[in-house]
């Protein structure tokens, strides 16, 4: 299913180096390097004794051309300013964790040859290593009464779990031993035994075949099912908890009185749809008999769940009536039995992942309405009398994070127009006043100095009458009355929307056009979430007109407006976004320049090349040998003879949900027509681009390509200038690096 989940980009530190105080700096335009040096936190957790945070940053570093992350700790209060604990050039620490006294942390660390285990006082000092796994260490956890931390170490193939006792510098033992290698695994809650998942075969003759390089790929190759496992700390005996051939345990939970465990199924099936975990069910499992009990049988994707802090509820996330493509719900499960209760039955949003509030009585969550993000409470114990939940955010923004009920604190990540992502804290009473929530990141501090576009929410009236709504970010120094050339920015999905966060990333740079003098449109058309689900769902079978009309009639409202010039329009988009930038291309002749970005061009062709057909047959009602003439209506590549604007187009080499070829056929067709258009093939197998180099290569690119054919500037793309952009930056990494040096204060 669709989980809401926030996420917050583009966070950093405060730099190593002293600066004159920002606010007596005279503000500058943004640049690319200014994107680029964004820095980004994560993994945030609340210490057991409710007083400091720790997370990662990431901090990118130009001349491996990679995001590298450092651990930071502060205070939960804000009274004092974040502390950077790592600082390892060119190296990840990464999954840092509280140490059950909150006086210490653990994190991983390639710092050496492989992923090593490394804990570390608060108060600072070196850090102790303590695994030396030859393969290295895959992931861990701390034991809650405090004695011991476990991690798993090894080939993937041979991977088994290691105890270290955290009372005395013993080395690790190795505690299992299991036929098979160990894969996600979880303390009990009383720290007697560790609940692990582990296959029921591996295939040996499979993997020295790929040792000795025979290593042909073999297209959904039948997997063995994956099972639930413990093992008990005192005398190392094991015991099996499931059984069946026909699923694997993909996850698990547990409750805390160590009598339950809910988990997750995925098909054993060759063919089960497992990208899009259409085929996955919740069960509960008695640890007293050993009886697991199911929960669902469905053809949707069901959220893990969490237990209640009492034990006697269960809660996960479906689509409304296990319906695909329905707003998400709450369900909520008696452990002991009982029958299942649908909360929020009459509210047309999707509730996101939940958290429960130290009384068992109430489910925090996060869901965006509309371009803001907010915070939300719904009561257990209304079921279906509950409506609508209660609002306890009103921010212009993007809110995201949950409550942790042990320590009684809201643990939030927020971001807006003018600034990027930042972690706080907040307690229940105060979540609601902005004004009193403590910020623990200082996320780009940097951000002050530069000039930014101004943001208005915009409506305007769609063909068939709908309002829809979008973002205006507004050229820096705007003039009413003057008009201004006008990029429309598509979002993904979908099922997506463009929010009110600080838009500064490879893909949606909104301040670099500002910058110079452009209007950035981004508008949240028919298909967009967080609109209802009616509008959501409207495109079905009708995929792009509705949804194209939506953005033409944006963008003429902003022409009757007196913003845009109907002369200068540029359009831009990744994925769906690059869905309706090839519809646009075939089907108008207004803008005067398009980027692609990993957009479908033959439906019919896409179906089989794509990781994933449920989402095709859902919007395309059908298989294409099922509805074989509305698959090639839907085809940008039956409309190809209209295009006239020059196009540049983007794609990951394996990208695996829209996939190359797609990319292929657009550039051939305009090659063939002898439209203007350029192709650039990033070195990746993501649907994304993550190295930063072809980050800025993209932007650099796309920037300039519009430059060309809106503005009328000569040339498009210099290697030499872009290269030039690279060098300054590494000898400021070079000088920082030489004061700071290489390992922890």
């Amino acid at each position: 299913m669709r989980s809401k989940v926030f996420r917050v980009v583009c966070a950093s530190l405060l730099p190593l180096i002293l600066i004159a105080p920002l606010a007596a700096q005279q503000k500058r335009p943004m640049t690319f390097m200014d994107v680029m040096e964004l820095r980004s936190v994560g993994n945030g957790s609340i210490s057991p004794d409710g007083k400091m945070v720790i997370y990662t940053i990431s901090i990118p570093q130009w001349k491996a051309g990679k995001n590298f992350t450092d651990v930071v700790i502060a205070a939960a209060d804000g009274s004092s300013a974040p502390r950077q604990m790592t600082y390892t050039k060119e190296k990840n620490e990464t999954s840092p964790q509280w140490a059950r006294d909150s006086k210490a942390f653990g994190f991983l660390s390639d710092r050496g040859d492989k992923q090593q285990l490394f804990i570390m006082r608060t108060d600072g000092g070196e850090a102790r290593q303590v695994s030396e796994a030859k393969d290295g260490v895959a992931a861990y956890a701390f034991s809650r009464d405090g004695k011991w931390v476990a991690f798993s170490a090894g080939k993937p193939e041979e991977r088994q779990i290691w105890i270290a006792n955290l009372q005395n510098d013993a080395a690790p033992v190795q505690l299992t031993k299991h036929a098979t290698p160990v894969g996600n695994f979880q303390w009990s809650p009383d720290s007697n035994r560790i609940f692990f998942i582990a296959p029921d075969r591996v295939d040996k003759d499979d993997l020295k075949r790929i040792e000795k390089k025979f290593d042909v790929r073999i297209a959904d190759e039948q997997k063995s099912p994956s099972h639930l496992w413990s093992i008990a700390i005192a005398d190392k005996s094991e015991k099996r908890w499931t059984t069946s051939e026909d699923y694997s345990v993909a996850q698990f939970t547990q409750s805390m009185d160590n009598a339950w465990i809910g988990f997750r199924s995925v098909s054993t099936l060759r063919h089960a749809n497992t990208t899009t975990q259409d085929e996955a069910e919740i069960y509960l499992l008695s640890l007293a008999s050993g009886e697991a009990r199911r929960l669902t049988n469905n053809n949707v994707g069901e959220g893990l769940g969490r237990f209640s802090p009492d034990s006697k509820l269960f809660v996960f996330t479906a689509e409304d009536n296990f319906q695909d493509m329905r707003n998400g719900k709450f369900y909520v499960v008696p452990v002991a039995g009982g029958p299942m209760k649908k909360l929020l039955p009459a509210w047309d949003h999707s509730a996101g992942q939940a958290s429960w509030s130290a009384d068992s009585k109430t489910i925090y969550f996060g869901e965006g309405i509309g371009v803001d993000g907010h915070l939300f409470a719904v009561s257990v114990m209304d079921g279906d009398k509950a409506a609508a939940p209660q609002q306890l955010t009103h921010e212009r923004g993007v809110l995201g994070g949950g409550f942790d009920y042990e320590t009684g604190l809201f643990l939030l990540s927020f971001t807006e127009p003018t600034q990027p992502g930042n972690y706080y804290v907040a307690r229940p009473e105060n979540v609601g006043q902005r004004a009193r929530w403590s910020r623990v990141s200082d996320a780009n501090p940097q951000v002050a100095q530069f000039q930014l576009g101004e943001f208005e929410t915009v409506h305007w009236k769609s063909s068939d009458g709908k309002e829809i709504e979008g973002i205006l970010v507004y050229p820096v120094g705007y003039e009413k009355g003057k008009r201004y050339p006008l990029i429309a920015q598509i979002h993904g999905g979908p099922a997506g929307a463009d929010m009110n966060g600080f838009l500064a990333g490879y893909g949606s740079y909104v301040h670099i056009f500002a910058a110079n003098g452009y209007a950035v449109l981004k508008p949240n058309y028919r298909g967009s979430d967080q609109y209802g689900e009616k509008f959501r769902m409207e495109i079905i079978g009708d995929y792009f007109r509705q949804a194209f009309d939506d953005i033409m009639t944006g963008v003429d409202a902003l022409i009757a407006r007196g913003i845009a010039d109907p002369d200068k329009l540029g359009m831009m988009g990744w994925s769906a976004g690059g869905h309706w930038s090839n519809w646009t291309l075939t089907h108008t002749n207004r803008f005067k320049a398009i980027s692609s970005g990993a957009g479908a061009m033959n439906w019919i062709s896409m179906y089989a090349q794509t990781d994933v057909q449920s989402n095709r047959e859902f919007y395309f009602k059908g298989k294409p040998w099922e509805n074989w003439d509305h698959y090639l209506e839907v085809s940008p590549l039956k409309y190809i003879k209209n295009a006239k604007t020059p196009t540049l187009i983007h794609v990951c080499n394996g990208d695996p949900r829209v996939p190359k070829p797609q990319s292929d056929e657009l550039h051939m067709a305009l090659k063939k027509l002898g439209v203007p258009t350029e192709y650039i093939v990033y070195p990746q197998n993501t649907h994304g681009i993550t190295d930063p180099r072809y980050q800025m290569v993209k932007m650099v690119s796309e920037f300039n390509w519009f430059e060309k054919w809106i503005k009328g500037k000569p040339g498009w793309f210099d290697w030499k200038t872009l290269l030039a952009t690279l060098e300054e930056p590494k000898k400021e990494e070079e000088k920082k690096a030489e004061k700071a040096g290489n390992d922890e204060p």
